[in-house]
């Protein structure tokens, strides 16, 4: 099952890749689910199962075409946002640390930084920004003190999100603002839907990378995260309770921009392209502050 959040109102996605169109759930269900995304959430369960009984040949007749520009991001207003570094060993290489051995950096990004798929990006005054693709889990059931085998369970979907992150305010002193630096308007695009996990072979080997402007910058498996998607849930759930809607940034593989000799940016007229498989893509424009140009 794939969902979309289209303008605020949750779609269900059918169709081929390129071709896909959307179905209105709080019609089709008749007004049992949504309108909204999280009121889906928080009936994960009833709606996991309302779906599957569906007819997809006969929703088509009610489905419409899926116009990107109205994407917005699948859990567009969760109530804790996680965000994990130092999730891959190249990664934590380039940014000369020792890989994590018993828990990763966990940090948070502010829900005001969310947008949909294919968005035009401020890079602010004199900043350095910088690309972190990345897979994105969207918890669909109430997790506390949960085992690692339980943790996809718990799981609603998967989606693609860049963990975009402005690199002086995230490592200024005298103690490191991650939230504020990763967190400006824009900076945490996500979709182009989320994807539940019955629908990939392995959704713990999944490809993911970006290019800027047509050059490949990142790629990468995430089946070499060292914490997995199922770990670094049952790990997070023995400290806070996850609730239906939450998101997590699971890390980004090696290759962004702060790594390299020498350090590279985003500048105005970048365009970054990202892509998780079985997913779906993100386009992001960058452009300088109104008053910079």
């Amino acid at each position: 099952m794939r969902i979309a959040n289209i303008d605020g109102q949750a779609a269900l996605v059918i169709g081929e890749t390129g071709a896909e169109r959307a179905v209105d759930i709080a019609h089709a269900s008749r007004g049992r689910f949504g309108p909204g995304l999280q009121a889906l959430y928080e009936a994960w369960d009833d709606v996991t199962e309302w779906a599957a009984v569906q007819d997809l040949s006969a929703l088509a007749d009610d489905s419409v075409p899926i116009d990107r520009s109205h994407l917005r991001a699948p859990s567009p207003a969760p109530r804790q946002v996680f965000a994990v570094g130092l999730n891959y060993h190249a990664h934590a290489a380039e940014s000369g640390f020792e890989s994590p051995t018993h828990l990763p950096p966990v940090f948070t990004k502010y829900a005001s930084s969310f947008t949909g798929p294919d968005t035009d990006v401020i890079i602010p005054t004199g900043g350095n920004v910088d690309w972190e693709v990345e897979l994105v889990a969207v918890i669909g059931r109430e997790a506390g003190n949960i085992d690692a085998a339980d943790a996809w369970s718990h799981v609603a979907g998967l989606t693609a999100g860049q963990d975009i992150s402005e690199r002086i305010t995230q490592t200024r002193g005298p103690a490191p603002q991650f939230g504020l630096g990763k967190s400006y308007a824009g900076f945490s695009p996500q979709g182009p839907w989320l994807v539940t996990p019955d629908e990939f072979a392995d959704p713990d080997d999944l490809e993911l990378g970006c290019t800027i402007d047509g050059e490949q910058v990142q790629k990468g498996r995430t089946r070499d995260l060292i914490f997995p998607v199922s770990t670094l849930i049952a790990t997070l759930s023995h400290t806070v309770t996850l609730y239906p809607g939450d998101v997590i940034f699971t890390g980004t593989p090696a290759g962004v921009g702060v790594g390299r000799n020498p350090q590279r940016f985003l500048q105005p007229g970048d365009t970054l392209d990202s892509w998780i498989d079985g997913i779906g893509e993100l386009h992001q424009r960058f452009v300088a502050e109104p008053d910079a140009q």
